[in-house]
């Protein structure tokens, strides 16, 4: 099995896992930060390549589209961390557009690779997502809902980088008198 192969694999693995302990709704937003450089062993930001984002990128649009959910991209530091998804994913979400466009060097190999595939592309600043992977440690939390729960599975890499998988619940409030509903 060649490299981008066995990423595929892991990925698809890893995903079927998340999906078997979160129940997703439809159109909840599903944020992706992934380092291409920590997949191929190479520190975070110094190797990536559209190659490996293209590995991955397909898997994550058939997960999407099986579970009916938006798929949005955070790029790197670069870029601020900002977000490539769908136009029509930030119409959904009320988000407004900026004016970068994600290449290699400047918003990541990933979010490079979502920008040039997607229908209709468009880069916003933030997202509040329902859920998410983190790829290489790209720290994906400032894009998620603010209680966000961690999800473990039996993948703990892709190629030689890091995954954390998390989903969010409603924050819990009212203290010890309160009841919670756990939907």
């Amino acid at each position: 099995m060649d490299v981008q192969t066995l990423w595929q694999s892991q990925l698809e693995e890893l995903l079927e896992d998340f999906a078997k302990q979160v129940a997703f709704k439809p159109g909840q937003l599903f944020v992706v930060g992934c380092s291409t450089s920590e997949i191929v062993g190479q520190r975070i930001g110094s190797a990536g390549g559209l190659e490996v984002a293209e590995s991955l990128f397909g898997p994550l649009r058939v997960f999407a589209k099986k579970h009916d959910i938006y798929l949005a991209f955070q790029g790197c530091e670069h870029i601020n961390r900002a977000i490539t998804m769908e136009r029509q994913t930030a119409q959904v979400f009320s988000l407004e557009p900026v004016s970068v466009i994600p290449v290699q060097k400047a918003g990541g190999s990933m979010s490079a690779y979502a920008y040039t595939h997607f229908t209709d592309p468009v880069v916003v600043e933030h997202v509040q997502a329902h859920g998410g992977i983190d790829i290489g440690q790209t720290l994906i939390g400032m894009q998620m809902k603010p209680v966000a729960v961690p999800i473990r599975t039996s993948i703990k890499q892709i190629g030689e980088a890091i995954v954390t998988l998390a989903t969010t619940r409603p924050k819990l409030i009212g203290g010890e008198r309160a009841i919670y509903n756990n939907k």
